[in-house]
């Protein structure tokens, strides 16, 4: 590379660097000042926030029906969590009292255009034109609209109605084709059930031969009344008369979810403020930048002008990562920032590694322009297969998880991809460059040392039994405070539901307010700092929600705000709320987790041609899961919305550890003439000790990160960030203590080429 090619790649990469940091401002200051501003903004300006970080609209149901059964309320619960995934991913649905159903979904304002479409019973029927006495069902008016001749009941009861929602297998948005012309209108795709794909066909069949229709009744009107012009007997038909493909995915959303089994009706709606107060996202993003600024003097001091290279790589992928979570749509929430921070994480060690291939080049004897060429080269298959591990398990997140879990996978994904860019493509423009401008003496780029090579094999038994000690110890707890009358874990309101407080304290209070005034007060009555409190725009409501109190606990906070706030006492009002984890997100949770775990085994089995690299990367996955459920029981963290979205955390973090060293191993492995029990431990404690440093380094970049957000944060946010730490130190242990270890007593004593056989 020239001089002259160097200098401009140089500019381009900083201006590209300084233009990103401004627009990334841009969004950041209009992102807060929205936040700031939600009750008077229909429609945020800067990144959607969570319901956690912003709040949003509110809308309770009462159930119409008398005495719903408890699977009445499940099903229809799950089925308005698939409305609100229309609007975010980030939503919360869950039954308040034994006759409520309360929405809450964020970055959305405007209570009345949620409820004309999330609150319509959305009912769909197939009606046929004629009844069973031959008089027809429904007829066009003088707008040319279709209206009923006889209510829906008359019609299902004579046989008119021949599906209905329940009998649909899928629904999709597409664009159709006109034959005639070439335009392509939006259409809503549908595909019926093996027994209703039957009936349709039947009454098609019919409904052809005498040139009738069939009406699709949806939400109290007809959205198509095609005339069937021949049988429709393979189980698909499309819905025409969208206006734009987004009204066609939004009806097939709706359609998809089915008939909601209970009649609802709205109570009340209303635009709440953030669940975790309004210095959550302030203290967030203040933790972020210095804990960014810190990582990169780190690497500055530490690797010198590598280190420059790599600090503005962070920079790029910090405002890349920004820019598009904006640009599309992402809700923001505090799992959501979990997912940047693995991101930082792995972008760090990315460089890392390149960095250090670098330098172990320089120090083989080669010239510093081979040894950075090699170095990238070197570094590929670690990066690559450490960042499709995590990447597929977002994928599998995205794909079968929902409400956080599906939010956490779009913001992990963008990271993974971010991270790579920077690493193998910005940083490698920059490394040449700054060589081609001047930049080529070996002192600039370092040298790797020689060191001793650690026995770490030696003590894996230690490793192991110290690791059992650990997890026993937490299931031990676990058990101990369940004969105790507690519960094994402590569950937040989230997972188990609780006790939802709101009061017209007669001021108008801000969010701010009431964290740092009431919600104190609350703790100290009901002896529990889990609280989530939140503001009604347009109103001085302040609504509290806790965990499940007892009569008196109740009597003793309404009292607590009446002697202390002046609040009429008239307009308390207490109710038990559910959890808003439904069993459905958390089944959903657990499923993703399983399957990605499979997707990653077979993937580690084909990248490494051995199943022993991807079984012990998978057992030191669970490890490190197991380790952070015992911090958990025994630390009595809550385990709530976040929770989830720490172990997803880990088990991306723990997975992409354990490749890097495996790389390692794989590559000392080849030319081995013979594997014996001493020289398969001879090259595994040499892995170890080559990728020691960047371990630490790694590690140490990453808890930086979390431990500002526990330093900075609110209550709130420090439950997040202490498993987090305790995930991200137990990921290093295992990838270095237990993962390797495990790989190599799996060598000597299982497969068909082991190496240690059992005696006939």
């Amino acid at each position: 590379m020239k001089k002259s090619k160097g200098v401009v790649i140089i500019a381009v990469i900083l201006a590209c660097l300084v233009g990103l940091g401004y627009y990334t401002s841009t969004i950041m200051s209009a992102t807060s000042t929205s936040q700031a501003e939600t009750d008077n903004k229909a429609e945020s300006e800067g990144i959607k926030l969570g319901l956690d970080l912003s709040g949003g609209v509110s809308i309770t149901y009462h159930i119409v029906d008398k005495n719903p059964s408890k699977k009445d309320i499940e099903d229809t619960v799950a089925k308005l969590e698939e409305r609100a995934e229309s609007y975010s991913t980030e939503y919360a649905v869950y039954p308040v009292g034994d006759d409520r159903i309360t929405v809450e979904i964020p970055g959305v304002y405007d209570a009345n255009a949620v409820l004309e479409d999330l609150g319509s019973p959305g009912s769909l029927y197939f009606i046929v034109q004629k009844g069973a006495d031959g008089s027809d069902n429904y007829s066009m008016q003088s707008d040319g609209t279709y209206a009923l001749n006889k209510d829906i009941e008359t019609l299902i009861a004579d046989g008119s109605v021949i599906l209905d929602g329940n009998d649909v297998k899928s629904a999709s948005a597409a664009y159709n084709g006109d034959k005639a012309t070439g335009a392509k209108e939006p259409v809503v795709q549908l595909a019926f059930k093996n027994d209703a794909a039957e009936i349709f066909g039947d009454a098609t069949t019919k409904a052809a031969a005498s040139g009738e229709s069939i009406g699709i009744y949806y939400d109290d009107h007809f959205i198509s009344v095609p005339t069937v012009k021949s049988a429709i007997t393979d189980g698909n038909c499309i819905i025409e008369g969208q206006a734009d493909y987004e009204e066609a995915e939004q009806l097939a959303t709706f359609i998809r979810v089915g008939a909601i089994n209970l009649e609802l009706e709205e109570m009340e709606s209303s635009v709440v403020g953030a669940q975790l107060g309004g210095k959550a996202l302030t203290s967030s993003v203040k933790a972020a930048i210095i804990g960014l600024i810190l990582v990169m003097l780190y690497m500055i001091i530490f690797y010198g002008l590598s280190g420059v290279v790599a600090s503005v790589g962070l920079g790029i992928y910090t405002t890349l990562v920004v820019a598009l979570i904006y640009l599309f749509e992402i809700t923001l929430t505090l799992p959501g920032i979990a997912g940047v921070i693995l991101g930082i994480g792995m972008a760090v060690d990315a460089n890392v590694i390149i960095i250090s291939r670098i330098r172990e080049e320089i120090a083989s004897g080669k010239s510093v322009l081979t040894s950075i060429k090699e170095g990238y080269k070197k570094a590929l298959s670690a990066i690559v297969d450490g960042n499709v591990t995590t990447f597929i398990a977002a994928l599998v997140l995205m794909w079968l998880g929902s409400g956080t879990v599906k939010g956490f996978a779009y913001t992990l994904m963008i990271s993974i991809l971010v991270s790579v860019f920077t690493a193998l493509v910005i940083s490698r423009f920059l490394n040449l460059a700054l060589y081609a401008v001047g930049f080529q003496s070996e002192k600039w780029y370092g040298r790797a040392k020689e060191r001793k090579t650690i026995d770490f094999i030696k003590h894996r038994w230690v490793c192991f039994i110290l690791s059992i000690v650990l997890i026993m110890a937490g299931f031990v707890g676990m058990i101990a405070y369940s004969a105790s009358g507690n519960r094994a874990l402590n569950f937040s309101l989230e997972f188990v539901g609780g006790t939802s407080i709101s009061a017209d304290f007669g001021k108008d209070y801000t969010v701010e307010e009431v964290e740092d005034t009431i919600v104190p007060e609350v703790a100290n009555v009901i002896n529990d700092k889990a609280i989530q409190a939140s503001t009604v725009s347009g109103s001085d409501i302040v609504t509290i929600k806790t965990k499940t109190l007892t009569l008196e606990e109740r009597e003793a906070v309404g009292n607590m705000l009446v002697e202390k706030f002046g609040v009429d006492e008239s307009t308390i009002e207490s109710q038990s709320i559910g959890s808003t984890i439904s069993g459905e997100m958390r089944k959903n949770a657990i499923l993703a987790v399983v399957v990605a775990c499979i997707f990653m085994l077979f993937y580690i089995w084909f990248r490494f041609k051995d199943i022993r690299f991807a079984g012990s990367a998978i057992i030191a996955l669970i490890h490190d899961v197991l380790v952070m459920l015992t911090a958990y029981a025994l630390i009595r963290i809550s385990v709530g919305n976040t929770f989830i979205a720490c172990m997803l955390t880990i088990v991306g973090y723990s997975i992409n550890d354990t490749i890097v060293i495996f790389d390692r191993i794989r590559e000392n492995m080849q030319g081995m003439r013979k594997q014996t029990p001493e020289t398969l431990a001879e090259v595994a404690n040499k892995s170890l000790t080559q990728t020691l440093t960047r371990s630490i380094n790694t590690s140490v970049t990453t808890i930086v990160m979390v431990l500002l957000l526990f330093i900075l944060g609110v209550s709130s946010i420090r439950e997040f960030a202490l498993p987090l730490m305790v995930g991200l130190v137990s990921g290093t242990y295992s990838s270095i203590f237990i993962a390797a270890n495990l790989w190599y007593m799996m060598k000597l004593h299982l497969g068909k080429n082991r190496l240690v056989k059992k005696n006939k």
